[in-house]
């Protein structure tokens, strides 16, 4: 038995080194004094301080940051709602839907990212965007709102089936509105995962680079430039750089899992008080 959990713990521990012994070397290098990726020279933080005076990755970050806010928060209402309407369908129409709707999750981000752009390149030649054409920041937040809506849905629909249908009902005959008895009595309920699928999509929308890349006009996100520059030579401020985004997406990561922890704990101690009251 000893032996057999001695074993399980050495593959384990070796998984995660071999996932995140790259990262690690780059976080490493990423404070080295030397621009070589071969040798240590000494601790530094001028790659960093570089970064933040590099206009062009300031403004790619600026661009990045604006885009996954709003898709996300765009995302998230309308992934909240159509999981509210696909849980009143009845259970056939419901399963066919839900086929679709995943469908963007499982399709390779490169046929989504062509597909949109040939759709984008059509509203174009039908002369709708002007002179500048269409492909720039509305391309960019629908291709980010259309590739988050479906993990949005994946995440507050088996919330909606958990929850007990009668307290809709009840707030009806305690004298709430349709609105209020959503408002103060269904949302609440929901909150936890419609957070937990907003940080979701914060996350892939940081980290999107092929449909973003088809999709962004004369536009540049930050994984975008990061590959720009990765062409020519991979710089230690790249290195600054990556180490930045992994701490930002490993955080909103952390902050979810917490959100889910804390709220899977405040259900239990409901379900455990309801059961002593009984």
């Amino acid at each position: 038995m000893r032996k057999s959990r001695w074993f399980s713990s050495l593959y384990i521990w070796l998984v995660m080194a071999f996932l995140y012994a790259p990262i690690a070397v780059l976080i490493i290098f990423s404070f080295n004094d030397s621009k070589s990726r071969n040798t240590w020279t000494g601790f530094t933080l001028r790659w960093y301080e570089e970064l933040f005076h590099d206009r062009v990755i300031m403004q790619s970050f600026l661009v990045m940051l604006v885009v996954a806010i709003v898709s996300s928060v765009i995302a998230t209402l309308l992934g909240t709602l159509a999981a509210i309407g696909l849980d009143k369908m009845n259970k056939k129409l419901r399963s066919v839907v839900m086929t679709f709707t995943y469908l963007p999750m499982i399709n390779p981000e490169i046929i989504t990212g062509v597909s949109l752009m040939l759709l984008f390149v059509i509203v174009q030649k039908m002369g709708i965007g002007g002179e500048n054409g269409v492909f720039g920041w509305i391309t960019l937040l629908i291709a980010h709102i259309t590739f988050n809506v479906p993990y949005v849905i994946f995440n507050v629909g088996p919330k909606l089936r958990q929850l007990d249908g009668s307290l809709y009902n009840a707030a009806l005959d305690l004298g709430c509105t349709p609105r209020q008895a959503f408002f103060k009595v269904i949302l609440p309920q929901l909150s936890p995962a419609v957070m937990s699928a907003f940080l979701i999509c914060l996350t892939y929308s940081i980290d999107d680079f092929m449909i973003s890349y088809f999709n962004c006009g004369t536009m540049q996100t930050l994984p975008i430039a990061i590959y720009s520059m990765t062409r020519k030579k991979v710089s230690p401020e790249i290195n600054a750089l990556s180490t930045i985004m992994f701490l930002v997406i490993l955080a909103i990561i952390l902050t979810s899992n917490a959100m889910d922890s804390r709220a899977y704990k405040r259900n239990q101690k409901a379900i455990r008080r309801a059961a002593a009251e009984q």
